[in-house]
């Protein structure tokens, strides 16, 4: 096949996230099976227009809004060039609909339904106007195709704050981790943090938190790994004990996150939640809130705790530090090893070529 994925960032933007990784995994599978693909994506500062890296083809334009309008006639004028075209929703889709041929397969690819995120990053008319394309403009455009989300709370609020009613089916991410080879949990308690700095994942609860869990444990720790635009603001109010790493390489992520005893997501909702099966994968539970994606990631009791929404973060925590033992970490790997990308891939790929798939969510 001929496929087009387009992404509103690629992974090696600054910026990137769950969504880059989910969009770039499948992508390089792809065209490792033999697919013509086409990475479609804005273009940060510095980097080129195209390359072709692992056999994707990526072509860049655009910024975080010009990358719509943008791509949109970059696909008009190679409208009868694919045959599918992965049109990946991050806040609002591309409308590809719009401008390929009608016998060309389209699929919406949700993580999270972005309604309740627009009014925590947009000023009010901006946020109303966001609303309004991801809610009647997308089901409106996309009614005539079938849909993929990524976990059952996503197709939960497609259905419930979208009104989406035509086909949609799950296709889990993947997880891939280096597995540090000499890496041990810290023998003093050890807290860590992994995603993006944004202001919807609320990192600023667990700062919070920390001077109330030390007094506790005087010589508990916090890794704050990721980037983003939150991060001078919480380097600015960084309290004892906690260390801000900003990006690491792979393998200096799992050195670290394998150290820890917990890892906490206080995240006010998510598609899925890929830094909580990265966790996972190292043998670590995870701490979060009982809210969309991540009640689909973690396991209450089994590889980690979910939190009534409102629950003092200080509080579960230190629930969580006086009951982690060995068995959470058994129970996080065996959960980790049921997700794979290459099993994603094959799911989406017969999806693709029309083969009927198997309704609901593997995984589980």
């Amino acid at each position: 096949m001929k496929i087009a994925v387009v992404n509103w960032r690629d992974p090696w933007h600054p910026q990137a996230g769950g969504a880059e990784t989910f969009a770039w995994e499948l992508a390089r599978r792809f065209a490792r099976a033999g697919h013509q693909v086409c990475f479609v994506t804005a273009r940060a500062p510095g980097q080129g227009r195209g390359e072709t890296v692992q056999g994707v083809r990526i072509a860049r334009m655009g910024g975080v809004f010009t990358v719509y309008p943008l791509v949109l006639c970059w696909l008009l004028i190679r409208r009868g060039r694919f045959d599918v075209v992965l049109d990946c929703q991050n806040g609002i889709p591309f409308f590809t609909p719009w401008v390929v041929r009608r016998r060309t397969k389209v699929f919406c690819v949700m993580h999270h339904v972005h309604d309740r995120q627009f009014g925590v990053h947009m000023p009010g008319w901006l946020a109303a106007f966001g609303r309004f394309l991801e809610g009647p403009v997308a089901r409106w455009s996309y009614r005539r195709h079938a849909s993929v989300a990524v976990s059952p709370s996503t197709v939960r609020a497609m259905r419930e704050r979208l009104g989406w009613d035509g086909p949609v089916h799950i296709v889990p991410n993947g997880v891939s981790v280096a597995q540090p080879g000499n890496s041990v949990r810290s023998p003093a308690p050890r807290l860590v943090c992994l995603g993006r700095l944004v202001t919807h994942k609320r990192v600023h609860l667990l700062l919070d938190a920390v001077a109330e869990l030390r007094e506790r444990w005087p010589d508990l720790t916090v890794d704050v790994i990721g980037r983003g635009p939150e991060e001078g603001a919480l380097r600015a109010r960084l309290p004892e004990g906690v260390a801000m790493h900003g990006y690491l390489p792979e393998e200096d992520k799992a050195r670290l996150v394998a150290q820890a005893w917990v890892h906490v997501s206080a995240s006010q909702g998510e598609g899925w939640g890929l830094s909580v099966l990265e966790a996972a994968a190292l043998g670590v539970p995870t701490v979060a809130f009982d809210v969309d994606g991540l009640r689909d990631a973690v396991r209450h009791g089994e590889t980690g705790w979910l939190l009534p929404e409102g629950t003092g973060l200080a509080k579960g925590i230190a629930a969580a530090l006086d009951e982690v033992d060995d068995t959470y970490s058994v129970k996080c790997r065996e959960w980790a090893d049921r997700f794979s990308w290459d099993r994603s891939a094959e799911r989406l790929t017969a999806l693709m070529l029309g083969h009927a798939v198997e309704p609901g969510w593997e995984a589980r």
